[in-house]
């Protein structure tokens, strides 16, 4: 007869064997795996700090990659890019104190959803996430404006479009329905005339953007971004 703690071993070993296979899977239910990530935030604010009333940028790889870009591509919008790739709407909720609300931003834009969808994580899950991200800035920063972009589409990830165009239906929807949160279109500039998705616009990994991929990115961001944002500049 086995034991109860040989049992708990040998389930143990399943699990770990299974968590190889769905690496990602496993890592989803530890957001403290961002720790690092946030202390060189921390590093950052330390050695310039940020003002109070500029637009967060925060979210997984395509806003990271493009963290050194933002200001530039943004300008003359003030923003702090604190996005931390391979992220998920959990991580973003879970650290939204460190990335965003510590600083007082007029604005926050989160990107989350692609590593959430490919993870298999189900859409009501990550829209909840969502939902409890709004209820925070709301609760806390309740005049700051929250653009949520949509999940974009990609040659690597077409298995699960079906799920991540549900996630962007429901994203809209909560969009439409609050005057403070808006919804960002990032389907749109990436799709060809035949409704499929440009291909020459990924570095090779088919994910994540080339320079021409960022272009349109920056593009789409600035133009969400400018009609509400650029009047609460001070411009000469």
């Amino acid at each position: 007869m086995h034991s109860f703690h040989g049992i708990a071993s040998l389930a143990a070993v399943v699990l770990l064997l299974f968590a190889g296979q769905t690496g990602f899977a496993q890592q989803e239910i530890d957001p403290t795996r961002w720790e690092s990530a946030m202390q060189a935030f921390d590093e950052q604010d330390r050695a310039s700090p940020p003002p109070e009333g500029a637009i967060v940028l925060t979210g997984s790889s395509s806003i990271a990659r493009w963290n050194d870009q933002a200001a530039a591509a943004l300008a003359p919008l003030t923003v702090i890019a604190r996005g931390f790739g391979g992220s998920t709407m959990q991580d973003a909720l879970y650290h939204l104190d460190r990335v965003a609300l510590r600083y007082k931003p007029r604005a926050i834009l989160i990107y989350e959803g692609d590593n959430d969808t490919w993870g298999r994580i189900p859409e009501e899950e990550i829209v909840g996430n969502f939902k409890q991200i709004v209820a925070r800035v709301h609760e806390e920063l309740p005049e700051t404006r929250i653009y949520v972009m949509s999940v974009k589409p990609s040659v690597a990830r077409v298995d699960v479009w079906p799920a991540a165009q549900k996630v962007n239906g429901e994203l809209k929807a909560i969009a439409a329905a609050d005057p403070l949160v808006h919804y960002v279109d990032a389907v749109t500039p990436f799709m060809k005339a035949d409704g499929t998705v440009m291909t020459d616009i990924f570095v090779e990994d088919n994910l994540h953007f080339n320079t021409l991929g960022n272009l349109i990115w920056g593009s789409t961001i600035r133009a969400a971004l400018m009609p509400r944002e650029a009047r609460h500049e001070t411009l000469h």
